[in-house]
């Protein structure tokens, strides 16, 4: 079953990487725009789009964790 493109307003702040225009939607990346969206289908560019998912979301698990352990520190404090 084929997925609707995704439209500039069907797509959440939160879907987006990072603030850009890259979307990934059904494991595929979409550059979306106001004007329109198009598959992004260059494999240097989705490899690259993958590997700075990653590493966003290797930084915000990190600062999660460190969030965490600081609450930790500031709750056995009196």
């Amino acid at each position: 079953m084929s997925h609707p493109v995704p439209t500039w307003a069907s797509v959440r702040p939160t879907e987006r990487l990072a603030g850009t225009p890259a979307v990934r939607r059904d494991g595929r990346w979409w550059l979306v725009t106001p004007a329109g969206a198009m598959p992004a289908s260059d494999p240097g560019l989705t490899g690259e789009l993958d590997r700075f998912a990653a590493d966003m979301a290797a930084a915000d698990r990190a600062v999660a964790k460190l969030r965490t352990e600081r609450a930790a520190v500031c709750e056995d404090q009196p």
